[in-house]
């Protein structure tokens, strides 16, 4: 069975310059008239249904259906302007690391690279496109309906399950977060973390990724834990 490699988004893959939470906080003040956040309120390693649902609450407004579709119309409509002005970038050894993993699969594998990301599914794409990775990734598991991360990792199991492709062994979650190293756990996956995000070499020691790496600028290093 073909390995499957699932990776996020946002400081393992790509550095937006903040553009994703900017857009946020902007998309809060004009629909719902909220200037400044005043809860605290984490991003990293968090659905954006999480968020979301967080950054509404905690300013004493509802989380319906209704107020969601608002905010994400608003954000989708923002964010490409704060791709375009923030100083982004792709992370070191991405594009050469994504590389060389197609090249290691055989053509009938390629749909054995996906995203899993805590983006919705809309504003994941407009990141991956806008720093042209999008051909790298065939599907995507997205925040837009779970709180939870490890719901998300579930979710990705059971499309995976359907497919014939779920054999735990063979699935690896890459990610900078421990909530990607704990939604890997929740499905029996392993885990490849990168400290290429807020999160020191340290931090993600203590919650026992299979391996962990600084960044992927060797990517012979990073294709044999993967393949090895």
């Amino acid at each position: 069975m073909a390995p499957v490699f699932l990776f996020d988004i946002d400081g393992t893959l790509l550095d937006s310059g903040h553009a994703g939470q900017r857009a946020m906080e902007e998309a809060l003040r004009l629909e719902f008239g909220i200037d400044e956040v005043a809860c605290d309120i984490s991003f990293a390693g968090r659905t954006d249904r999480g968020i979301v649902t967080d950054l509404l609450t905690g300013h004493g407004l509802r989380s319906t259906e209704e107020d969601f579709a608002k905010f994400r119309q608003r954000y989708f409509s923002l964010l490409p302007e704060y791709l375009n002005s923030n100083q982004g970038c792709v992370l070191p050894g991405v594009r050469e690391l994504l590389d060389s993993l197609s090249g290691r699969l055989p053509d009938c594998s390629q749909e054995s690279v996906g995203l899993l990301t805590g983006n919705f599914e809309q504003s994941g794409w407009m990141k991956v496109r806008h720093f042209k990775l999008e051909h790298h990734f065939s599907f995507g598991v997205f925040g837009d309906r779970h709180y939870h991360r490890d719901d998300m990792a579930r979710e990705a199991a059971d499309c995976l399950a359907r497919q014939g492709l779920i054999d735990s062994d063979s699935v690896w979650i890459i990610g900078d977060t421990p909530a990607d190293i704990q939604c890997a756990r929740a499905i029996g996956a392993n885990c490849l973390a990168v400290a290429s995000g807020i999160y020191s070499r340290k931090e993600l020691e203590s919650s026992r990724p299979d391996a962990l790496v600084d960044n992927f600028e060797d990517s012979g290093q990073i294709l044999e834990i993967l393949f090895g």
